[in-house]
């Protein structure tokens, strides 16, 4: 099993590391890479996750549920933490709230589950990104519009992805191809632009980073856990709803900090130790996730 938890975690971590050691190193301007990636590679990336196969969405509806309540439950608990840290509610709910979904979740979704894995991780990372693009904008800066977010291209390629595998409608192969070929493009780039954000992040204060990094993954799987008990859900999601639980910090709250003001050199000490730190929480997740080991409480197949 830790063999296989090794296999699993160490491409990530390692093309995460490469990031970070090129980062260092040279200083590279991925701005323009970045951007790319969010308007062209991701979206082709769910196009080819929604439209390349026949899509249930009903199969997928409680499962997009279960993560909104996963994404809120953790929002209010740190909510509550804050008030009776005094800390700004602020600086610590965003990065509770919003896990790196994008960057370590859909590689590891499809490492450690299987292509199949890929679809369902998608929804989960498209529902915890409408939120984070609006509530979590929103929450910084009330002066956000919300209507905004239908102006992101990954929105459309939901929507565009749904429409095309719920309608039936089989895409020319060799089109299907390309945009499959677009979308592997991401993954590694996500991991890879991790790695080199990560240059930038400094330790602004190392007690409020470790608590989060801790708080984060913990809080996560303990929700996960409970909405479990409750909303019914195949084995293979519920596991995939564990290990997204687990999941560290989005380098997108630094980002978002860092636009609107609020505390940048705290946020980042969250992402940056809570990234190091996703190393041991992710093993305990795949310990428990993974097939061969007992199965969660009310999965069936």
């Amino acid at each position: 099993m830790l063999i296989r938890i090794v296999s699993i975690l160490f491409p990530l971590f390692a093309i995460a590391a490469l990031g970070f050691f090129v980062g260092r190193r040279m200083r590279p301007d991925l701005s323009h890479a970045n951007r790319l990636n969010m308007d062209v590679f991701i979206p082709a990336l769910v196009i080819a996750a929604l439209a390349g196969r026949s899509v249930d969405l009903v199969a997928f509806l409680p499962l997009a549920v279960a993560t909104l309540l996963l994404v809120v439950g953790c929002g209010l608990t740190a909510w509550l933490a804050a008030r009776l840290l005094h800390i700004d509610p602020r600086t610590l709910v965003p990065p509770m709230m919003f896990n790196n979904c994008g960057n370590l979740g859909l590689p590891l979704a499809v490492l450690a589950f299987g292509e199949d894995a890929l679809a369902p991780a998608v929804v989960m990372f498209m529902v915890s990104n409408l939120l984070h693009f609006s509530f979590g904008a929103w929450l910084l800066d009330h002066s956000v519009r919300l209507r905004a977010i239908w102006r992101i291209p990954s929105v459309w390629a939901t929507f565009v992805g749904l429409a095309i595998g719920l309608s039936g409608i089989e895409v020319w192969p060799p089109m299907m191809m390309a945009i499959r070929m677009l979308g592997d493009i991401a993954v590694p780039l996500m991991l890879f632009a991790l790695g080199v954000r990560l240059t930038d992040s400094k330790i602004g204060e190392i007690r409020l980073g470790l608590a989060g990094a801790v708080m984060r993954p913990l809080l996560g799987m303990a929700v996960a856990w409970a909405i479990m008990a409750v909303i019914e859900l195949p084995a293979r999601q519920q596991a995939l709803l564990l290990v997204f639980g687990a999941l560290p910090p989005a380098v997108l709250n630094y980002i978002f900090a860092e636009r609107y003001h609020q505390e940048p050199e705290k946020v980042a000490s969250m992402v940056l130790i809570g990234n190091i730190a996703s190393l041991l929480f992710l093993s305990i997740a795949l310990a428990v996730a993974l097939p061969e080991t007992p199965s969660i409480p009310g999965g069936h197949q």
